[in-house]
Formats: structure tokens, sequence, C-alpha cells
């Protein structure tokens, strides 16, 4: 119901039938302001009841424009109320004298209607200001994304390069802006090279994070190591990941694969930690996974992990690809996507070969590690191939 203090204009020609119906349209407690032309309507009016004998046929627009205005009249065959209708007002009333009940309960109606209107018409303000704000925020947010994205990039190793006759490339799309996938290929002496390969959970910034942990982790445990045991390394930089993880507290785990080439001995000492898919190494013509099992990194505390090894001949070929490929696989089983993927390095796919040949955009299949990804479509998943090979590369 109308508040007391809500002022309804009344136009009228003055004379006791404009008192009267004044008093008829305050009886509700309602403020009336009887006058006799528009402009003398005052400013704080909320409604207008204007008869058609005060109201000049040609002011019946600009009076509906500027107020919710009820029409009355005391002939049903008016001209003047049809030309009023015509404009727009709200609706009228014929004899208001005799139905002031009517008339009243027609003004509580508009009063309320109009509330309501203007109730939208705030509302959809201030969303229209949130949504700028919320614009400004996500193109700051962007911005953010793609310059951690620009800074991650810089942290991954030279692509394609070759370390002791061992060649390493891969290929790395995030699936907007910042990876929770990262790699790393280094030497560590005549004798030895590490690398690894990890998958943070989640994706964005937090996994992100997680990546330049993990290669400042790396960067200082390879130089602790003395060079002895290299089969024992894998496994303590694993259960080192582990420990930090859990102390952070940030509720992320990843699942890695670690690994120590010796050039010398053709092996390869390694530990994983839940890989997905396991690697494929190439050798003779045959594809086979490496065999292993390990804990994801992160989610179990005091996790021992597998100390694993396997003879390299001097022609060997290592696939290493984040689960984000098997979103790009036919098949209807995790079985079967894994026998294709095993089977594509079989016969003698490259890295470009094996990208093309998964189901994703082309913008995304031919895009580059370090392109700018603001332009391509998104991916379910970040999406990464790394693949090592030798023994017989010229170094760079």
């Amino acid at each position: 119901m109308p508040g007391a203090n809500e002022l309804i204009g009344l136009i009228d020609a003055p004379g006791a039938e404009r008192d009267a119906l004044a008093e008829i349209i305050g009886r509700e407690g309602l403020a009336v302001a009887a006058v006799g032309h528009i402009d003398q309507l005052p400013a704080e009016a909320v409604l207008v009841v204007a008869h058609t004998r005060a109201v000049p046929r040609v002011a019946w627009q600009a009076l509906a424009e500027r107020l919710p205005t009820l029409v009355v009249s005391d002939e049903r065959q008016d001209s003047d109320l049809l030309q009023a209708v015509d404009a727009g007002l709200v609706d009228y009333v014929i004899e208001p004298r005799r139905h002031g009940h009517l008339l009243r309960r027609m003004i509580r109606r508009v009063i309320d209607l109009n509330r309501l209107a203007q109730e939208r018409e705030n509302d959809r303000a201030q969303l229209v200001e949130l949504n700028e704000r919320l614009e400004t925020h996500l193109a700051m947010l962007r911005l953010d994304q793609q310059a951690g994205g620009q800074i991650q990039r810089k942290l991954l190793p030279p692509r394609p390069q070759c370390i002791g006759g061992v060649s390493c490339d891969y290929w790395l799309v995030p699936s907007l802006y910042l990876s929770g996938d990262f790699l790393d290929f280094q030497r560590f002496d005549d004798r030895y090279s590490l690398f690894y390969f990890a998958d943070v959970s989640g994706h964005g910034a937090s996994s992100a994070f997680v990546t330049v942990l993990l290669k400042s982790l790396s960067n200082r445990w390879r130089h602790q190591w003395d060079g002895q045991h290299p089969e024992r390394l894998a496994p303590r930089w694993l259960a080192g990941l582990n420990r930090e993880l859990l102390d952070t507290g940030i509720g992320k785990h990843a699942t890695l694969f670690v690994g120590v080439i010796d050039r010398e001995r053709g092996y390869l000492h390694y530990s994983l930690g839940a890989q997905l898919p396991m690697p494929i190494l190439v050798a003779d013509g045959e594809a086979r996974y490496l065999e292993g099992e390990g804990m994801p990194v992160g989610l179990f505390p005091d996790v021992e992990y597998p100390m694993l090894g396997c003879e390299l001949p001097a022609d060997f070929r290592l696939w290493l690809c984040s689960d984000g490929i098997l979103d790009c696989l036919p098949g209807e089983t995790l079985e079967a996507r894994l026998e294709v993927l095993r089977s594509r390095t079989e016969h003698g796919a490259t890295l470009t070969t094996l990208r093309q040949g998964l189901a994703l955009h082309s913008d995304i299949a031919e895009a580059e590690g370090e392109d700018d990804p603001s332009d391509r479509h998104e991916l379910p998943d970040d999406l990464t191939i790394m693949t090592l090979s030798g023994f017989g590369n010229d170094d760079a």
C-alpha cells in the first residue's frame, strides 16, 4: 500500500468538483496537491490524476513522459479521453466521484507498479556498474595470467636441444594461460643428464605456482647431488617434493616422472609418482610402456618411491605425455586410447605428426608452446608432449 508521504498531483479546473475529487483521493491517507495546470505540479509528486477538461490535447504526451498518469472524465465519449489513452497514459476512470473506491485502488496499483519499475531500473543500473567492475577485474586478471604465462614459459628449457648425444624436444599447450604441466632436461656432467615431467592437479595460477616450486627445488637438489648412486636420485627427489607439497598445505598434488640418463652405460634410472600415461620407449621398431608404479606426489606422508631402470639402446626414442592427451585420442576406453598412443609412437611418429594427429582445433594443433594462447580455443586440460632421443645426435 502507498505510504502516507507519497504525493498525488491532481490537475483539474478550480472549483467544488476539484475539491470533491481531491477529498475522495485523500481518504486513505494520501497527500493530494490540486493544481490547475501541468506546470504547477510539485516536483515531489509520484503520480498524476488529470481531468480531461483541464489538460489540452497537445499536453498529454508531455505529461505521460513526465509522470505515471491516470486520466478521469465525466463522459465516456469524451474525445479528449481517447486522445489521452492514445498518448500512453496508464489508465482512466469515468465519473471518478461515483467510483472513488475504484480510483483509489487504481492509484495504489499504479504507484506499486511504478515503484517496482523504479527498483528494477535501480537494480539494472547497479548490475551495469557491477558488470563494468567485473569486466575491469577480469581484464586485470587476464593481463596477470598472460604475464604469468610468459614468465612460466621462460622457465622451460630451450627447445630443441641436445645434451650428450640425447636430443630433447617438447610441445606444451596450457588450457588457457598458465599451465599445471611442466618439464625440464639438463646436463649434470659429462656422464649424466637429468629430466622430469610433471602434471600438477588442476590448472591455472595455483597449479602454475607449484611448477615454479618444482623448478626451484629440482635446481637445488641437482646442485646438491654428488653424482653417486644415480638410482637413488629420482626416488629421493620425489620424496622431497612430496614433503614440500604437504608442508605448504595448498591442497595440490602432482604426477611425476623423474629420470637420470647414464650416457656411459646406456641406461635410464627413473622413478615415478602415478604417471599416466606411462612413458613409451621406442627401440628396435617396437614401442612399449615403461614399467613401474608410484603414489602421487603431495597426497600422502612418508611415501617411498620406487627405484627403477631400463637399458637404453644406441638408437631410442622416449615419449612422455600428460593425461590431457587422452582426451584427444580415439577410443571408448582408457586401454583403447593408450593402445592408440602406443601404436602411433611405434610407427615412426615425430613430435609434429603426433600432435597434428590429435583431435584438436587446428589453431591448437599448429600452436607452439611459446605462443600467446589468448586467441586459441580453450582445452579441457593442459596438454604436453615431450620426446627424448639418442644417443647419436650432435650436441647443439
